[in-house]
Formats: structure tokens, C-alpha cells, sequence
């Protein structure tokens, strides 16, 4: 399954880094939940990753629609853009909220 086939679907997501929690190896808090949709492989070989946006309180599992793919362009590891069922967001606002990790690859946000 391609990333872009899961826009404007509902996904569950595991989420493995809570809002809050230490990076395992660089030490920075995570901003959002951050997580991964089990059982379905990314092009990289892992479990597709999941940015939780919107929600401001950590969670261990959610279920979400995603809206957007964050496509890297210097790397084969997209990240879905998730939100609250019914929750509308701009470009600017998930390039925002995904800044503290995104900052380090070249990504575009794709909608399709």
C-alpha cells in the first residue's frame, strides 16, 4: 500500500513515542504523538510512521483520518499526517508540527 492511498481514510495508529516523551536517541521532547499503522509496510520496509496532529494529550492508540502525506524527498521513509475525525488543517500547520523532525530531510506535503 502507497502512503497516498491512505488519505482521507480513518487509520489506527500505535502510537510507540506519546506527546511528551524523550526521543530515544537525541534526547529532544516529542511535540505530537508519534507513531505507526501496524501491520502495513512502508517502502522503507518498516511499518508506515504516523504523526498524531491535533490532539493534545498523549495517547497509546487512536484512531484518526489521515490528511495529508509528508513525502521526503532525500529519503524513502514518508510519514502520514493525522487528525481528529472531522479536524481541518493547513499545509503550514502540519509543516509546523512536524518541524522538530522534518526540519533534517527535504519533504513536501502531499494532499493525493
Amino acid at each position: 500500500m502507497s502512503a497516498a492511498e491512505f488519505v482521507g481514510r480513518l487509520v489506527g495508529v500505535q502510537v510507540d513515542r506519546p506527546l511528551g516523551s524523550p526521543h530515544p536517541e537525541f534526547g529532544f521532547a516529542y511535540p505530537v504523538n508519534y507513531g505507526f499503522v501496524h501491520g502495513v509496510a512502508a517502502p522503507d520496509g518498516d511499518e508506515f510512521d504516523v504523526y498524531v496532529l491535533g490532539v493534545p494529550e498523549p495517547r497509546q492508540r487512536f484512531v484518526a483520518r489521515c490528511i495529508a502525506v509528508v513525502h521526503r524527498l532525500d529519503d524513502d521513509d514518508d510519514k502520514l499526517a493525522v487528525v481528529p475525525d472531522g479536524v481541518q488543517m493547513f499545509d503550514a500547520e502540519i509543516r509546523q508540527l512536524t518541524h522538530f523532525q522534518e526540519q533534517y530531510f527535504d519533504s513536501t506535503i502531499r494532499r493525493a
